[in-house]
């Protein structure tokens, strides 16, 4: 049986569409107009006889097979990008400063930096990892070339490149008690999380108490699961021994968390394009339902 062949730029304007969940967005990454993506993606899912998006007036998200496709086309794309590149340019060379949010991706950046490494056995990467507040400083002082952190209380700073909800989470046995103070375990301000807690519970009148403050994901993580509190983290960052509380009338719905990345537009921004990409398709690989921004 003879399948057909999928074409490139198919496959770049679908994984534009993908991560920004914009047609509008897309076209302005591939550089066509909205209309000129729309069929391109129509005429991928011709080819495939699949539908690759769940279209509706107010929402755009991956069906299974285009979740699927996703993690290949990207391979696809980073693979011809990876050829034309070596038989166009020079070898890349010279140096990175990213900075990357520490209560982002922990598990997959392992992975993240040893594949930057084999394709990019020229550059040297200078990392450096913290609260994201602490990396934004960084680079406004021109201390970092790139950024991947929260964009929560940021602005419309950066690219939204992934979102997650956020949930509250405690100990495993943490023992509820509605009659006292909420005790709750909070990074150092300035902190988006920590805003999100406090004004959530201030909208349903409930009372709380500060308990513990931390100046890291992983103090705020032992705290929890030592049963000092409860706090406010994104959901992949539940650990063993710890719970997500569900209570609505005590515990109210809280909004997504957005990573954005800044320093796309520098002299480095192809690495950091890579970078991303490379980001992305690990979370969509373990992410079930969520899907990159």
């Amino acid at each position: 049986m003879k399948y057909p062949d999928l074409e490139i730029d198919l496959l770049r304007a679908f994984v534009a569409v993908a991560e920004t969940g914009s047609f509008t967005l897309a076209a302005d990454i591939v550089g066509r107009s909205q209309s000129a993506v729309s069929q391109k993606v129509l005429r991928l899912e011709e080819l495939l006889q699949k539908k690759v998006f769940e279209r509706t007036s107010r929402s755009l998200t991956l069906t299974r097979e285009g979740e699927r496709l996703l993690v290949a086309a990207r391979r696809m794309l980073e693979f011809n990008d990876s050829l034309v590149r070596e038989l166009t340019e020079p070898p890349a060379s010279g140096s990175l400063r990213l900075g990357v949010s520490e209560d982002f991706v922990p598990d997959q950046l392992p992975r993240l930096l040893a594949r930057f490494g084999r394709l990019y056995p020229g550059v040297y990467l200078d990392l450096m990892t913290g609260l994201s507040g602490d990396l934004l400083a960084a680079y406004d002082e021109g201390q970092l070339d790139a950024v991947i952190c929260k964009k929560d209380g940021h602005g419309n700073r950066g690219r939204v490149i992934w979102r997650e909800p956020l949930v509250w989470m405690a100990s495993a046995d943490f023992k509820l008690d509605f009659s006292k103070p909420a005790r709750l375990v909070m990074l150092r301000a300035p902190c988006s999380y920590r805003d999100i807690m406090v004004s959530t519970l201030d909208n349903v009148r409930r009372e709380w108490v500060a308990v513990c403050t931390a100046s890291s994901l992983m103090g705020i993580q032992a705290a929890v699961a030592g049963g000092l509190g409860v706090t406010v983290l994104a959901g992949s960052l539940v650990q063993e021994g710890m719970q997500i509380l569900s209570a609505p009338d005590h515990w109210p719905a809280l909004p997504m968390t957005e990573i954005a990345v800044l320093g796309e537009d520098g002299e480095s921004g192809y690495l950091v394009k890579a970078i991303v990409s490379f980001l992305t398709e690990h979370l969509t690989k373990g992410s079930g339902p969520l899907m990159a921004a």
